[in-house]
């Protein structure tokens, strides 16, 4: 029982902040608090829908088994916060967060534990879903969504069969149904890919001819292998070392039997409405920079009968072409190797240490298995082998050596380069390694000491068949060798780009089964809608087959295959009951956070994935609002910029083709991007190097011991690993929620990274504690307010407070939020020991409710509200407070300050002069003296020159 004599039995401590909060989230989740209204559909509402809306999302989190720590809500306290201000402003806000549960992550994680991946997966969720809980973010619950559900990935399945069922028409720069292309083809408006009539091929060649149109294909290519995860992996997913991301393994490149997907055909898309988005430049240059757009020739120069087709952006270096390189996988390579052993007058450097060509090939081809793309573009040693034939270079006809070199990649552009020494920095190295002639054929540099790569003159390069571009600049050099090439008939102007199709399988189990299934000979069948979703089936042994890591010639062996009975299934598919095998690969763990925020808006969607009235409504272009080339999309999306070149990609090409097919109004998934900073802590290592717990370890003169004995200290992430993860129930627990959010929100701007310091909260609790008194008497309980009216200096601090806040809220800066919130509760604590105007105290509970909600609920309760401050009008300012009626003036004798006056902001020269003479301290000094100058700076200082 409280001890009626304690003056403060009534203080915000963490114990009454914690029944604070339980109770007014237990208040907001009876009352549906956050749930908005959809135009149609289950979720809608039989009053006015607000047409002031707003759609506000976290980026989709994987449920991590290791649990939140501090640093993990800072993105989602800052949107929530963001989310209740527009709320205040009387706008319908759409704010939820889901889980993105498939995927290599869950299985490991599963895996290690023992237990199968959907048990492990709930579970993390669960214990997610009660750790945010704590901080009172505003989710609506409802619309909440998981990947691993089948109501969420059969609308995955059914996106993946729309694309499947889609081809890209070039001429209309859109993705348009599969069945419009057929018609196209049988009427003979159109041939297939290799120029030929559709009513010329068999049934057999026509399947195959349609699905060389397919926006989703099948493809026998290079993909990246990894025998220690057993699966293959996209580009993205592969580090600069050569190892997965996840599990640090080496990466092979294998040919395998893979589902691609057709990103390419939307790359000018992508890169040209980047323009259209409110997206930070960094994440719009790596996604340009991905994309790789480039304007050049390709060239084909002629071998042993074979034709080798090179992209360059630079034909008028043409002929200082001394060698070629193909990519060691080059579909070419193994036609092109002479089939007799090196010439005696062969370079040995060339051979790279064998007599036979083949075997040379062989060895090298097994030695660079395991580098990375990235690795192969970056490392300084260049290596390769001679293939023992020679091409015949175009433009002047000369004999050039064939060689593969692992700084060519069968990805990019054709495979395969022309190798202009002079001109081209890893050329010249490559030369410079194996002796290769090095000719300048653009003049202004030293091509003794280093390759010249900048514009110049062309030099040394005509021929007699009418090329001459010997004087010209870059650019007419450039353009005149084209239409001599395309005039010949060896080359023609090509864009090219780096961008490679998106390899869509993997060899795991917990991951969306693919919505296809094959017959005896293979051919693929995608399953008509009826039979959505395909679900996983329930195994003993869903661990899939890994193998030695080092293992380059392993063949993947996906867990799902060994379940016979779900492999094998007799389906009619319209030619009455057959047998047909599933696919055993499953999709990527990209594909269900590429569309997920559609669902937010319609989860409960049972015909469709999402209605177009809904969708229109949430993230439908608004141009009255954002001009009129505004995309639409998501209004603000908060996140990592790790996911620039992955999720974001992946995801504008899912809603693109989407937006083609007429599935949704906005041509952009997420309008405006913002990446959000991280919170990092000091970890510490002992003399193994092995970490301590950080809460355990105490600095004495500037250096740490842990249990005695002297620690590294070291900053960056924080994690589990690294000893140094502070848990958010542990601060809700011991501070409360609101001083929590209060402290990640003013620990700095949020677009940047912070060192976390649990000593430090204690600063925003007692801001809260400051703020509570303001309002409630420690004693009694009772308000502790005055009816008294404001004053003018309280008029002036109240409305200067609330137009830099919102003006704060409205552009994220909710650190200089709390500053300010900050200062204006100093104020009233300072000017007022007895009791401040309600009229001034009522307006801060608002203006800190986005921030600190639990509170603000329960002071604006106390103030005798019956209904939940969520939806109280933001306070507005009146202009006419911002404006000082007076300013303060320093005024100076010979330079240096001895008074300041206070006149009218309006007041003239003279006036203020005066005033200045008038001072009593100026009059002081000036007394007997002469002022042979007085000088006004205006709004600044008087300086007054004295003898």
């Amino acid at each position: 029982m409280t001890n009626p004599s304690d003056s403060t039995a009534h203080r915000y401590t963490p114990e009454l902040a914690n029944q604070i909060e339980k109770t007014w989230q237990q208040y907001w989740q009876e009352h549906g608090t956050f749930h908005a209204p959809n135009p149609v559909g289950a979720l809608a509402t039989d009053g006015d829908l607000p047409q002031e809306k707003l759609n506000v999302q976290d980026m989709f989190p994987y449920p991590s088994g290791a649990g939140l720590h501090v640093g993990h809500p800072l993105g989602y306290i800052a949107t929530d916060t963001y989310a209740r201000y527009n709320r205040m402003l009387g706008k319908n806000v759409l704010h939820t967060l889901g889980y993105d549960a498939f995927g290599l992550p869950a299985e490991q994680y599963a895996i290690q534990t023992g237990t199968h991946p959907r048990t492990t997966t709930m579970d993390n969720i669960e214990n997610m879903r009660k750790q945010l809980a704590m901080l009172g973010l505003g989710h609506d619950e409802r619309r909440s969504v998981e990947t691993t559900d089948p109501d969420f990935f059969k609308w995955t399945q059914w996106i993946f069969l729309q694309i499947y069922n889609s081809w890209f028409d070039e001429e209309q720069q859109k993705a348009r149904p599969i069945a419009e292309l057929i018609k196209e083809l049988e009427a003979n408006k159109r041939t297939t890919k290799d120029g030929r009539y559709f009513e010329d091929l068999s049934p057999a060649e026509q399947r195959a001819a349609i699905d060389e149109f397919r926006l989703v294909y099948l493809s026998n290519s290079t993909v990246n292998w990894c025998p220690g995860l057993g699966t293959v992996l996209a580009n993205e997913e592969v580090t600069a070392e050569g190892k997965s991301e996840r599990g640090n393994f080496p990466v092979f490149r294998k040919n395998l039997s893979q589902w691609m997907m057709r990103i390419t055909a939307y790359s000018d898309r992508l890169l040209d409405d980047l323009e259209l988005l409110d997206w930070p430049e960094k994440v719009k240059s790596m996604q340009r920079n991905w994309i790789g757009r480039s304007r050049g020739a390709e060239v084909t120069f002629t071998a042993e009968g074979y034709g080798i087709d090179v992209f360059t952006t630079r034909p008028d270096t043409l002929f200082g072409a001394e060698y070629m390189v193909l990519a060691p996988e080059h579909e070419l390579v193994d036609a092109l190797l002479s089939p007799i052993p090196y010439d005696d007058d062969v370079d040995e450097r060339w051979t790279y240490g064998n007599d036979d060509p083949k075997e040379a090939v062989e060895s090298y081809r097994a030695d660079i298995a395991a580098k990375s793309d990235l690795e192969r573009q970056e490392n300084k040693e260049k290596t390769g082998v001679f293939l023992g034939t020679y091409a015949t270079n175009p433009v002047n006809g000369r004999q050039i050596p064939i060689f593969i070199a692992d700084y060519v990649l069968a990805g990019y552009g054709t495979g395969a380069i022309m190798a202009v020494p002079a001109h081209d920095t890893r050329d010249y190295e490559f030369a410079q390694e194996f002796g290769l002639p090095i000719t300048e054929v653009v003049a202004g540099g030293n091509i003794e000491e280093e390759a010249y790569t900048e514009d110049g003159t062309a030099v040394n390069s005509s021929n007699d068949k009418g090329l001459d571009i010997n004087g010209l600049n870059k650019e007419d050099a450039i353009a005149r060798t084209i239409e001599w090439l395309e005039e010949d008939g060896s080359g023609v102007e090509k864009i090219q780009y780096k961008l490679r199709d998106w390899l869509f399988a993997r060899q795991r189990y917990w991951g969306e089964p693919f919505p296809v299934v094959y017959d005896a000979k293979g051919q693929a069948y995608p399953l008509p809608e009826s039979m959505l979703p395909v679900e996983l089936p329930e195994v003993e042994d869903y661990q899939p087959v890994s193998f030695d890591p080092d293992d380059a010639n392993s063949e993947p062996q996906p867990p799902l295959a060994k379940a016979r009975e779900w492999v094998e299934v007799e389906l009619d598919l319209g030619d009455g009951p057959q047998t047909y095998y599933r696919d055993t690969n499953v999709m990527p763990q990209w594909a269900g956070s590429s569309w997920y925020q559609l669902r937010y808006v319609d989860p409960q969607n049972d015909d469709a994935f999402c209605d177009l009235e809904n969708e229109r409504y949430w993230t439908g272009p608004r141009p009255d609002q954002h001009g009129p080339q505004d995309p639409g999309g998501v209004d603000l999306y908060v996140g990592g910029v790790e996911h620039a070149v992955l999720h974001l990609l992946y995801s504008r090409f899912w809603h693109k083709v989407l937006f083609d097919l007429g599935f949704v109004s906005s041509q952009e998934p997420y309008r405006r991007l913002y990446n959000q900073g991280y919170i990092q802590a000091y970890a510490y290592t002992d003399a193994r190097g092995v970490y301590v717990p950080a809460a355990e370890v105490e600095e004495k003169d500037g250096k740490f011991f842990y249990n005695g004995e002297e620690v590294n200290q070291e900053y960056g992430k924080m994690g589990k690993s690294l000893k140094n993860a502070v848990a958010p129930d542990e601060i809700c627990r011991d501070f409360g929620a609101d001083t929590l959010r209060v402290y990640e929100m003013s620990m700095g701007p949020l677009d940047t990274s912070r060192p976390w310091a649990t000593k430090d909260v204690v600063g925003s609790q007692r801001f809260l504690q400051r703020l509570w008194r303001l309002a409630v008497n420690e004693t009694t309980g009772e308000l502790a307010t005055s009816d008294a009216d404001l004053t003018k200096d309280d008029l002036k601090q109240l409305h200067r407070t609330i137009a830099g806040v919102r003006d704060d809220y409205a552009n994220l800066r909710l650190n200089t939020v709390v500053a300010k919130l900050i200062e204006y509760v100093n104020y009233l604590t300072k000017a007022y020991k007895d009791g401040a105007p309600r009229a001034a105290v009522e307006p801060i509970v608002q203006m800190v409710s986005p921030v600190a909600p639990h509170i603000a609920e329960e002071l604006w309760k106390r103030f005798g509200h019956d209904e939940t401050i969520t939806f109280e009008p933001f306070p507005s300012f009146d202009e006419k407070y911002l404006v000082d009626d007076e300013i303060e003036i320093p005024v100076q004798i010979n330079g240096k300050v001895k008074s300041r006056i206070q006149v009218a902001a309006d007041a003239d020269k003279d006036t203020i002069l005066a005033a200045a003479l008038d001072d009593e301290k100026i009059a002081h000094q000036t007394e007997g003296k002469n002022v042979v100058k007085q000088i006004y700076v205006p709004g600044r200082m008087v300086n007054l020159v004295v003898k």
